[in-house]
C-alpha cells in the first residue's frame, strides 16, 4: 500500500508542478529567458548581438523585449557554423558556458540532410521530466501496474566521434544512454522488456526480433506498447507477419534465431529466456487464427493485459494510423508528446483523445518560445507571355510574440530560446492555437513549414499532400481483389516542361489496372491549392504521375538512412524528396506508371 501511495504521491506532484507553471506561464517565461541568457550569458554567439548588457540588472519585462529587439530570427543555417566549430574541438563559449560533449543528428528525412544540434544534460533531463508527467496524465486514465513491463520497440544508432572528439548520434540514443533512461524506468516502475545490448545493437533488424521475442515471454506483464514513432510499431509487427513461426520455434526450444549473430545481444537475450513449450504452443495457435483475420487485432490478443498503444502519431505518422488500428484493434492509440531534436515543447494532458484530436500544452520552463502569426491569402497571378507567376510566399508573417500573447484558433511558427544554445531559432513547424491549459497554450501540430511541393505557382504542404494520398488510397478497396497503401513519398518533376507531381506508392496486394487509372486521376483532382488548379487547367503544370513501386522499396529508403546515420527510432519517411540516391531507388523500383485524365 505504501508503494502504491508513493507512485500516487509522486504523479500528483508533477501534475500539480504543472498546473503551477501553467497558471503562471507569462512570469515562467520571462524568467526562463532570464536564466537562459545568465547562463549563457558571454557566448560568441550572443555577444555580437546583445554585448556586454548586464543581464541580471534588467527588469525582466524589459529584459524580454530588448532580447527581441537586438536578436535576430535565427535558421540552422546561421548556427551550423558554430557547431561545425565545436564538432572540430574548439572549445570556447560558442552557444553555451556550458561545454557541449554531444551533439545529436536530426534524422534528416525532412531537408534531405542531417544536422548537428547542441545536446547536453539538460536535454536528458527535460526528456526525464516530460516522460513522467506524460506517465502521470495517462496514468489518470489508464492506470497500469506497478512493476509491469512495456513493449518498447526503440533503437539507438551507433555513436561516433568527431574530428574534435564530440560524440555524435541521434537524440534518442544519447537519450538511451543517459542515466535518466535508467531513472525514468525506476520513477515510473515500468520497465522495457529488452537489456541496453538489445536496444544498443545498431542493428535494427536483429533489435526488432528480440524486441518481439521478449515482449512475446514477458506477454501477461506488458502494460502497454509503443515506440518513439507510429512508423516502428506497425513495421514490428509487419516483421512479426513474416516471423512469427520462428519465434515461437525460439520460445518452445529455448533457443535463439541465427539471424543473432552479435554476441552481447545473444548472451543478454539468452541469459532472459529459457524453454517454454506452453507458451509457445498458446501464441502458436493464437497466430494461425491471426492470420486467418489478417493480424487483426494482434496486439490485445498475444499481450491481453496491455491498456493502450504509444506514440508519436502526428504530422507525417497520421498515414500509419490505419495499419496501427488494425493491429490494435480495440486499444486506445495514445499521441505521445510533442518535441524534436532542438527541444521538448507540450505535453499531451488529454490522453483520451484521439491521434486527430490531440494537442499539446506548452512547458514554460523547458525553452523560451516565441510565436510567427502565419496568414493563408489570395495569391496575385501576373499573366505574362503566356506564363504565369506567383508575386508571394505560402504565407504572411506578423511580428514574433511572446508565450502569453498567442490567440486561439490562430496558426503559427514556433521560434525557440533553448538552454542548449539555440536563440530565436526558427523551429519550421506550423501548429494551430487549440485553447488553452490554465494559461499556457494547447498547440495542434500543423505541418512542416516548409513547401515541400512546388513547380510554378501551385504550393502544397505535407498535409495537402496526405489528404490527397488519404482520398487516392480509400479507392484501393473498392477492387475486386483488396489491397493497402503500406508507404507513399512524392516528387515534384521539373527536368522536362511542363513540371508535374510524382507520386509514388508501394501497395499489398494485388489490384485492378482500372483502379489504380482511378486513384491517379482522384488524387490529381483532389489538390485544391488554387495555384494547383489554375496551373492544371492552363496546362502549365503537367498531369500528375502516379508510380507503384515493388515491394521493399520503403525499406531500402529507411536502409539508405539507417546506413547514413540514422536511427529506427527517429525515422521518418520523406514525403517529398529531390534526393538522387532516393529519386534512383524509387525509379529503379518502379513497375507500373499512371498518368492522370483529371483536367481533360
Amino acid at each position: 500500500m505504501m508503494n502504491i501511495n508513493c507512485k500516487d504521491k509522486i504523479e500528483t506532484d508533477i501534475i500539480g508542478w504543472f498546473d503551477e507553471v501553467a497558471e503562471d506561464s507569462a512570469v515562467v517565461q520571462r524568467r526562463t529567458l532570464r536564466r537562459i541568457l545568465e547562463l549563457n550569458h558571454g557566448v560568441e554567439y550572443l555577444k555580437k548581438w546583445i554585448g556586454d548588457i548586464k543581464i541580471e540588472e534588467i527588469d525582466e519585462n524589459v529584459l524580454e523585449s530588448i532580447y527581441a529587439s537586438l536578436v535576430p530570427l535565427a535558421s540552422h543555417a546561421d548556427i551550423e557554423p558554430f557547431t561545425k566549430r565545436i564538432a572540430d574541438g574548439d572549445t570556447t563559449p560558442l552557444l553555451t558556458q556550458q561545454p557541449i560533449t554531444n551533439l545529436s543528428l536530426s534524422s534528416g528525412t525532412t531537408e534531405g540532410r542531417q544536422k548537428f544540434v547542441p545536446f547536453t544534460q539538460h536535454s536528458s533531463q527535460t526528456t526525464l521530466q516530460i516522460f513522467k508527467l506524460a506517465a502521470a496524465y495517462r496514468s489518470r486514465i489508464y492506470p497500469i501496474r506497478r512493476g509491469g513491463r512495456i513493449l518498447e520497440f526503440i533503437y539507438s544508432s551507433k555513436q561516433c566521434k568527431t574530428k574534435g572528439g564530440i560524440i555524435a548520434g541521434t537524440a534518442t540514443t544519447h537519450y538511451y544512454a543517459s542515466d535518466e533512461f535508467k531513472i525514468k524506468q525506476q520513477q515510473t516502475k515500468s520497465f522495457t522488456c529488452s537489456p541496453e545490448e538489445v536496444i544498443s545493437c545498431g542493428d535494427y533488424k536483429q533489435s526488432t526480433y528480440c524486441h518481439l521475442l521478449l515482449g512475446l515471454y514477458f506477454s501477461h506483464e506488458v502494460e502497454f506498447v509503443t515506440s518513439t514513432f507510429a512508423y516502428s510499431i506497425v513495421e514490428a509487427f509487419r516483421s512479426f507477419e513474416e516471423m512469427w513461426k520462428e519465434l515461437c520455434h525460439d520460445i518452445r526450444e529455448g533457443s535463439l534465431s541465427s539471424r543473432i549473430n552479435i554476441d552481447k545481444v545473444r548472451k543478454s537475450v539468452s541469459d532472459i529466456t529459457q524453454p517454454n513449450p506452453e507458451l509457445a504452443s498458446r501464441i502458436e495457435s493464437i497466430c494461425v487464427e491471426l492470420e486467418r483475420a489478417d493480424w487483426f487485432s494482434i496486439i490485445p490478443k498475444l499481450w491481453p493485459n496491455a491498456k493502450y498503444i504509444y506514440s508519436i502519431m502526428t504530422g507525417s505518422m497520421m498515414p500509419y494510423l490505419t495499419k496501427l488500428r488494425h493491429y490494435a484493434g480495440e486499444l486506445p492509440l495514445v499521441s505521445a508528446d510533442y518535441g524534436s531534436t532542438e527541444s521538448w515543447i507540450g505535453v499531451n494532458v488529454d490522453p483520451s483523445n484521439p491521434p486527430e484530436k490531440v494537442s499539446f500544452a506548452v512547458i514554460p520552463t523547458f525553452s523560451y518560445f516565441e510565436f510567427i502569426p502565419l496568414f493563408r491569402h489570395k495569391l496575385n497571378y501576373n499573366y505574362q507571355n503566356g506564363n504565369i507567376t506567383s508575386t508571394n510566399d505560402d504565407y504572411i508573417e506578423g511580428n514574433p510574440v511572446p508565450l502569453c500573447q498567442v490567440k486561439n484558433g490562430q496558426q503559427y511558427e514556433i521560434v525557440l530560446t533553448t538552454f542548449t544554445g539555440l536563440y530565436r531559432y526558427r523551429l519550421g513547424d506550423v501548429v494551430e492555437v487549440d485553447g488553452f491549459y490554465n494559461k499556457t497554450p494547447k498547440l495542434n501540430f500543423i505541418c512542416r513549414r516548409n513547401l515541400i511541393l512546388t513547380v510554378n505557382i501551385d504550393k502544397n504542404t505535407e498535409k495537402d499532400l496526405q489528404l490527397v494520398v488519404e482520398r487516392g488510397s480509400q479507392i484501393l478497396s473498392k477492387g475486386t481483389r483488396r489491397a493497402e497503401l503500406v508507404d507513399f513519398t512524392s516528387h515534384a518533376n521539373v527536368t522536362k516542361q511542363p513540371g508535374h507531381y510524382v507520386i509514388y506508392w508501394e501497395i499489398k496486394g494485388e489490384i485492378d489496372e482500372k483502379v489504380l487509372d482511378e486513384c491517379c486521376r482522384d488524387m490529381d483532382a483532389s489538390f485544391v491549392d488554387h495555384g494547383y488548379v489554375v496551373s492544371r487547367r492552363t496546362k502549365s503544370i503537367g498531369p500528375l504521375e502516379l508510380c507503384i513501386v515493388e515491394k521493399g522499396t520503403f525499406k531500402k529508403i529507411l536502409e539508405y538512412y539507417i546506413g547514413n546515420g540514422a536511427a529506427l527510432s527517429q525515422f521518418k519517411t520523406p514525403r517529398c524528396t529531390s534526393n538522387k540516391v532516393l529519386l534512383k531507388i524509387l525509379n529503379v523500383c518502379t513497375i507500373k506508371r499512371f498518368y492522370s485524365t483529371a483536367y481533360g
